[in-house]
């Protein structure tokens, strides 16, 4: 895939985030904006045409008040009078109704006689109750309401009473009230169409230049860095990248120098051996002394090769989830003893006085569960350590003894230490700072891992008055991880 394909296709997935998003909002916000509207809408109808029907029955019941303050027999004078002298001529039509339902008189000079036959009259007449209706007028089709009430005298109904308006105004101003609803609802839906725009903007953008970052870090452009440009989750993950950019360089830094150094460790012991070994197969040494030597030397490379291998492997192990242990009940003292014993002659022929300073009475320091075999690894690798970067003090301590609930060994030499700035790396994986010293620069780092796996910790630190010291604490109750 090109670069415009690959760039088409990235700009693909982000538009598709932000389409995703907007329409998301955009659509949720839609229907709860519908539905606010059309519930104002119905409660705003509704109020109009509430007032007006309350109007129209209040209008209807006093002029039955009125009329039943004549007889019977002034009720047809009194009728007319009252559709004479009515008020509200302009805005309302106020009709007289036989029992039949037939115009008797009317404000509008309907022709007398003529049936309206809607169902407010049907309702008034049959149930004696004041009774609205709304439609459309059967002679004009215009929208209407009208309001019936039955006249009674003694009992009886002479006639019904009935008022009509027009809805014209009454739907035209609930139009204009709807319109208005509908236009603020769009304007807010437009409101949060730009703002969500710009927020979408403010995270796509970022997350795009993240993206080119990470791709680029992929790429194999190490310790690159973004600008952070937002206090917020965004800027969180732009630190995020850019402290991983700088590990990645400085791993990828650490393990060219690591293959550097295994590369000339291995080198010079496979050349004297191949030396020697070339040597001795050639004749090219005939005396007995001499050729011991050359076998000691093979012999001694090859043991120093054993041991790269294993470390090596030990690494392989703790990176791929095969580092185990083989957990038993343990003397923890017999093997830091038996370390101290296998390297005190080593030591004494380089003239370097080991020292072993035994502080756990027996009694207080029982059996343990661990790997005897790994701790030995620790004791051994730790006094090596000592020989290798501080036997030019001459001199090596080792001490056991109890803190607490602890199980403290302290080996502790008197060389020229660590500088301070390599102190808190010297457990890392192929890490060997300034050192000159032969090693992978793997060991501390399967130390550390055997500790650990012992509920335990190894510390490293410059110790007071010159030299180096390396602490392993134990918990005197081990519960070891017999596998990761």
């Amino acid at each position: 895939m090109d670069g415009a394909q690959e760039r088409e296709k990235r700009h693909g997935r982000r538009f598709s985030i932000r389409r995703q998003w907007m329409g998301t909002i955009l659509s949720t916000t839609a229907v709860i904006l519908v539905v606010a509207v059309s519930a104002f809408s119905v409660a705003m109808v509704s109020y109009y045409y509430n007032s007006v029907s309350t109007g129209l029955e209040n209008t209807v019941s006093s002029a039955v008040d009125f009329l039943s303050n004549y007889t019977k027999s002034g009720y047809s004078s009194a009728v007319t009078s009252y559709v004479s002298n009515f008020e509200y001529k302009d805005c309302l039509e106020l009709q007289f109704l036989s029992r039949y339902g037939s115009v008797q008189q009317s404000t509008s000079g309907l022709t007398a006689g003529v049936y309206p036959g809607t169902a407010d009259i049907t309702e008034a007449m049959s149930s004696g109750q004041i009774s609205t209706w709304i439609g459309r007028s059967p002679d004009t089709g215009e929208a209407i309401m009208a309001v019936s009430a039955p006249v009674v005298y003694g009992g009886s109904t002479v006639g019904i009473m009935r008022v009509v308006t027009s809805l014209r105004l009454v739907n035209r101003q609930a139009v204009a009230t709807v319109a208005a609803a509908v236009g603020i609802a769009a304007g807010i839906l437009g409101i949060i169409c730009v703002l969500n725009l710009y927020f979408v903007r403010s995270i796509v953008g970022p997350v795009a230049k993240i993206t080119e970052t990470a791709k680029r870090i992929a790429g194999g452009s190490y310790g690159i860095q973004m600008e952070k440009e937002q206090d917020n989750e965004i800027g969180d993950l732009t630190d995020a990248i850019n402290d991983m950019s700088i590990k990645v360089m400085q791993s990828e830094k650490t393990q060219m120098e690591f293959v550097s150094s295994v590369s000339h460790e291995l080198r010079t012991p496979l050349t004297a051996i191949t030396g020697w070994a070339e040597t001795i197969m050639n004749g090219e040494v005939q005396n007995a002394g001499d050729v011991k030597k050359g076998m000691n030397i093979i012999a001694s490379e090859a043991r120093r090769l054993t041991s790269m291998v294993e470390e090596l492997l030990e690494f392989s192990r703790i990176a791929d989830g095969r580092f185990t242990l083989s957990v038993e009940t343990m003397d923890l003292k017999a093997e830091v003893e038996d370390a101290v014993y296998t390297y005190r002659e080593f030591f004494r022929r380089e003239g370097i006085a080991l020292n072993y300073d035994d502080q756990a009475p027996d009694e207080l320091l029982p059996p343990i569960s661990g790997d005897p075999h790994r701790l030995r690894q620790v004791f051994c690798n730790l006094l090596d350590n000592a020989f290798k970067h501080g036997g030019s003090g001459k001199r090596v301590d080792v001490t056991l003894r109890l803190e607490g609930d602890e199980a403290v060994v302290t080996i502790r030499d008197f060389g020229p230490g660590i500088p301070e700035e390599e102190l808190p790396h010297v457990k890392y994986k192929f890490y060997k700072g300034s050192s000159k010293a032969r090693g992978s620069g793997i060991g501390l780092a399967v130390c550390d891992e055997i500790a650990v796996r012992h509920g335990g910790t190894l510390e490293i630190s410059n110790a007071e008055g010159g030299g180096c010291a390396a602490t392993l604490r134990l918990p005197i109750h081990i519960t070891a991880t017999a596998s990761d």
